[in-house]
């Protein structure tokens, strides 16, 4: 397997390989024109990034700045919100449902490096899906890692870090976030 499958497929992989190095490069230039195109030609996302988006709904929207790794993991229901300094680490899928709303810096982030120095040192990283249901709000500066669902209507507190699925209709918060 290439190390690209590897990372589709879920498993470890090479994050110094050329292939997948080539891929972040295209989206950061893409990135790069989301964040310095005027609003009004951005308008809901710039279309370079809109372009690569594994799905991008036209009601969707994007502030600048904005960062994501590799963009075609990326997938964004109908009125989706994502407030300025959002970063999406998407070497796994990440969904977000309709009408859910993400605060400002808030992070979302898929990657795991390898416990093992010397592997992680090599680029070794696996990386894990993250899933947010339908009407999910989640505060500034909160952290979801890579493996977590969160359910429909879901409320994630500001500044909270993630490691463990929501339940639909679930309210959590704290480092780590605990149901309220």
């Amino acid at each position: 397997m290439t190390e690209l499958e590897k990372m589709r497929a879920g498993e470890w992989f090479d994050t110094l390989d050329p292939e997948i190095d080539d891929l972040r490069s295209v989206t950061r230039h893409a990135v790069w024109q989301h964040n310095q195109l005027p609003p009004a030609e951005r308008g809901h996302c710039g279309p370079l990034l809109r372009e690569m988006c594994g799905a991008f709904d036209d009601s969707a929207y994007l502030e600048a700045p904005f960062h994501c790794a590799y963009g075609f993991n990326l997938f964004l229901g109908p009125m989706v919100y994502l407030n300025v300094g959002c970063v999406v680490l998407d070497s796994a899928p990440v969904r977000i449902g309709a009408r859910s709303m993400l605060g400002p810096q808030v992070k979302l982030l898929c990657p795991e490096h390898h416990h093992d120095p010397k592997l992680r040192g090599e680029g070794q990283e696996i990386a894990r899906p993250i899933t947010l249901g339908e009407d999910v709000w989640i505060g500034g500066g909160a952290t979801v890692l890579g493996g977590v669902t969160v359910g429909d209507g879901a409320i994630i507190g500001a500044g909270a870090v993630v490691t463990r699925d929501v339940p639909a209709g679930g309210k959590v918060a704290g480092v780590p976030a605990r149901p309220l």
